[in-house]
């Protein structure tokens, strides 16, 4: 059996690529939406695509399945657990079969056989695999988000990002239940998961790329929980801590199961004249600014997002940027491929074209972000300033500035109206990359009263200046 793990370090999530030379078939589980990788790595192994499968409707991008299928003909196998909210939709016109707890299907001599894992979402499930070139007993479990090296699958997810009230505790009682009847498998059982370190798809997910059963049996956090029975425990103990959800999540859940528009292939946006690019700002587009904090901060066009490329620019992407408005990227032109990827991969379609600088513009015309020191925000704090701190809230409770008010960067254009514009506003996080961002969106939005306070709160605690732990109650 050939299996590859496919890792997109972006998003850290982790698709999955098994063939079976004997027949010359092959099986794709969770891919991306640019599926290009997997089209060339079947041609480079002499394997047709002959099927496709999801482990549960994801949330933190967009799924390739449905391309990869329509590109190849493969056949889809999807989840037909949980109720009428988790049941896909828009299937027609692609081969499928939609599977439950105890089904089982074959690609060549590759035997899968699905196990229901509710927790994560209703219709999770899990692929065990087996290479029935070998043996009938399997081999590795695909446990997508159900079952992560060092953590198991946040289950609020759904009350988080997608509005579901109520819903994060009966998940969590059922990751409880899925995990005590997943124990009953052998300990030599490879564990493949859906993402790694850096997903906001769990809170404590480990850097390696597997693991078995046996070892988290012996050294996962939620083990000790399982051993004892201690259901309660365990509850509390998944529910507290998670990160936050990045609002997309509530998108790319509707997309996933509904269908998205199918891509037939990777975009390639084209350099963009000055008339072109005035023109298409003038009809409505927004400027994705791309470069580091220092370039932003010290000339930027008006109106334009700081998100600059790296491993998280889908995930700010997702959290700042308009799903119904086209884009334009500010971005070096070997950037551009791999940021326009990055956008797909979370349903940001419309990349207009790119600019690859800001060369011609007069000063006059680019706007800049007012930097203060640590000691110039101690005086501005002490004056009355509101101090925004956009780190999580796990962070804000460890230690803040006191009475600052707590937006997460990702957020604050869904809550401008807690913000004023009579008075100063101190803008932090740990050390000047989010609120560079945050910043940008403020200004995005008519704010012309923002700081940034220089190497965040470090700068701020490194000269000994007060900080407060624990909750705090803020009139903005």
């Amino acid at each position: 059996m050939v299996f590859r793990q496919i890792y997109e370090e972006g998003l850290a999530q982790m698709s999955y690529f098994l063939g079976c030379p004997a027949t010359g078939e092959a099986l794709v589980v969770d891919p991306r939406r640019d599926v290009d990788v997997y089209l060339e790595l079947a041609e480079s192994l002499g394997l047709r695509i002959a099927a496709v499968a999801e482990t549960h409707i994801h949330a933190d991008y967009l799924s390739g399945a449905r391309e990869l299928a329509a590109q190849t003909g493969a056949t889809l196998y999807l989840s037909d657990e949980g109720d009428e909210n988790w049941k896909y939709r828009g299937l027609e016109g692609l081969p499928h079969v939609l599977v439950r707890d105890g089904d089982e299907f074959r690609v060549g001599n590759i035997r899968v056989r699905v196990l229901h894992t509710p927790g994560h979402t209703p219709e999770h499930i899990t692929f065990l695999v087996a290479d029935g070139a070998v043996t009938e007993e399997p081999l590795l479990a695909l446990t997508g988000d159900f079952l992560f090296v060092g953590d198991v699958g946040r289950p609020d997810l759904l009350e988080e990002a997608a509005g579901m009230r109520g819903t994060a505790e009966p998940g969590a009682r059922a990751m409880f239940r899925s995990l005590r009847r997943f124990l009953a498998l052998p300990d030599h059982l490879q564990i493949w998961p859906g993402h790694g370190a850096g997903s906001a798809c769990g809170k404590a997910l480990g850097a390696l790329p597997a693991t078995t059963l046996g070892y988290e049996r012996r050294h996962a956090w939620w083990a000790e929980y399982l051993e004892r029975g201690d259901e309660e425990g365990f509850v509390r103990a998944l529910l507290q801590g998670q990160p936050e959800a990045p609002t997309y999540f509530k998108e790319m859940k509707r997309m996933n199961r509904d269908g998205m528009p199918l891509l037939g292939g990777v975009p390639h946006p084209g350099r963009l004249t000055r008339f072109q690019f005035q023109k298409v700002l003038a009809e409505g587009a927004v400027l994705v600014d791309t470069r580091d904090k220092f370039a932003f901060a010290g000339g930027h066009l008006p109106g334009s997002f700081n998100i600059p490329a790296g491993k998280n620019f889908s995930t700010w992407a997702g959290w700042l940027l308009p799903y119904d408005r086209p884009l334009v990227l500010l971005a070096e032109p070997g950037r551009v491929e791999a940021l326009t990827r990055a956008l797909v991969r979370i349903g940001l379609d419309q990349v207009a074209g790119y600019i690859p600088g800001l060369e011609g513009y007069a000063e006059g015309e680019l706007e800049q972000v007012p930097q203060v020191s640590a000691e110039e925000a101690k005086r501005m704090w002490e004056a009355g300033a509101l101090v925004l701190d956009v780190r999580g809230r796990d962070e804000y409770l460890a230690g803040h500035i006191p009475g600052a008010l707590n937006i997460h960067a990702g957020r604050v254009v869904a809550h401008l109206d807690r913000l004023p514009k009579d008075r100063p506003i101190l803008v932090h996080c740990l050390g000047g990359d989010r609120s560079s961002t945050a910043i940008s969106a403020l200004l995005a939005h008519g704010f012309r009263n923002v700081y940034n306070l220089t190497g965040g709160i470090k700068a701020w605690t490194e000269h000994g200046f007060p900080v407060e732990k624990g909750e705090a109650l803020v009139e903005a």
